[in-house]
């Protein structure tokens, strides 16, 4: 294996199923330069740590292009604005801070709890609709639906128009991929769906405007704090953002989870036994099969010395989150999934100012999700492992998971 062989393994598909042996070969280079004009990959815990609280590293996807990432950055060059994760200080902290208003604190401190009612009636309708089923598709059937749903009550998206919005996702999310054989037609047709996604939204958006409800999108449309309100097109974006991202993570939070769980029966016992559990299972979940991979999106605005290596200028940088999360220079025995870790600050929703947004909900569904499939699934079994995987390397799951199991409690 060799360092010009690196990047293009960990994005080839034939490497889904198991990229930790590429991210260990990774680290042995923890800044990584392999071509003119290709990215700096950095793979340790501390300097990603670092370097998502390094005002020096961009968001911005205008650097982005200039600095020649014209793939990364398209999925967002459409006529809507960028979303605010593809946004530095200060436009991006104002934004978000209009966002957060109306997803926690301090103006909304119990939004979040007070669905754990909701979220448990969900889950228990979908595992009831199993019927005399001995077999699932988890994602299909689970892992999809459940948040898919969370996310269209709280922004306020009837939950059946989900295929009409899906058809536009998809291609949104395939654009996100940093395959560098990704072509210019998938670009194409990611920036057509969020446009149209974002048309889809702005029939919602003018229908709050007019008759605000308890949702996301009538606080969105009607804030009114100090930061002043969105713009229509920016309301637009923030909603797209929070759409895709509020359900796809998820979905690989707990596919991910059940996968990992059911490879070691001994943690799912553990759970079924004691729902509670569920709070280390899925921390430590997000450092040991992370849902993000890895963030591409990134660009130097400033020389920037790191172990050694002068990163230049305008170069861009991916951050592994996923490599970073079983260095053994920050975590003890790293590829062995222990819950009962007493230090476990994982990279699996970031850090600093771009940090996930939707963490705390994020948590609240895969706890519940996993604790009522561990305790209602008798005896459940993978059919297949490894399962197929998405094709996506920075969103990393299984697209169908296959369980079979003895019955229902």
């Amino acid at each position: 294996m060799t360092h010009a062989s690196l990047l293009r393994q960990i994005t080839d598909y034939a490497n889904r199923a198991n990229p930790y042996p590429l991210y260990e070969e990774l680290r042995k280079t923890p800044v990584l330069h392999e071509e003119e004009g290709g990215p700096y990959l950095v793979s340790s815990y501390w300097d990603i740590e670092s370097l998502l609280h390094d005002p020096r590293i961009s968001s911005d996807q205008s650097n982005l292009t200039a600095a020649g990432d014209d793939e990364l950055s398209g999925p967002e060059a459409t006529g809507l604005p960028p979303s605010f994760i593809r946004l530095d200080p200060p436009e991006h902290d104002r934004l978000r801070r209009i966002a957060n208003s109306s997803f926690g604190p301090p103006h909304r401190p119990t939004r979040i709890d007070s669905m754990r009612g909701e979220l448990h009636q969900i889950v228990t309708d979908l595992m009831d609709g199993f019927g005399d089923e001995r077999q699932i598709d988890l994602v299909d059937q689970f892992a999809y639906p459940f948040p898919v749903t969370v996310i269209c009550r709280l922004l306020g998206v009837p939950r059946e128009d989900e295929p009409r919005f899906r058809s536009w996702v998809d291609p949104i999310v395939a654009g996100l991929d940093p395959d560098t054989r990704t072509s210019a037609e998938s670009m194409k047709t990611a920036q057509d769906a969020r446009l149209q996604l974002g048309l889809y939204l702005n029939g919602l958006v003018e229908q709050r405007a007019k008759e605000p409800r308890e949702d996301m999108l009538s606080d969105l449309v009607n804030s009114h704090g100090p930061d002043g309100p969105m713009t229509t097109m920016e309301v637009l974006s923030t909603a797209v953002l929070l759409l895709i991202a509020g359900h796809e993570t998820t979905v690989n939070l707990i596919t991910n989870g059940m996968l990992t769980l059911l490879r070691h029966p001994e943690h799912l016992r553990r759970l079924r036994d004691d729902p509670g559990l569920s709070v280390k299972i899925v921390e430590e979940l997000l450092r040991y099969e992370p849902p993000v991979q890895l963030v591409p999106q990134r660009t130097c605005i400033a020389d920037i010395e790191l172990r050694g290596v002068t990163i230049p200028k305008g170069s861009r940088i991916w951050l592994v989150l996923a490599a970073g999360n079983r260095d053994p220079e920050r975590f003890k025995d790293p590829d062995r999934f222990d819950p009962d870790r007493e230090d476990i600050e994982h990279l699996g929703f970031g850090s600093g100012i771009h940090s996930c947004f939707g963490a705390p909900l994020a948590r609240l569904e895969a706890q519940i999700a996993l604790s009522e499939l561990a305790r209602r699934l008798e005896n459940p079994r993978l059919v297949e492992d490894p399962p197929p995987y998405r094709p996506n390397a920075v969103l990393r799951g299984p697209r169908h998971l296959n369980i079979t199991f003895d019955g229902l409690r």
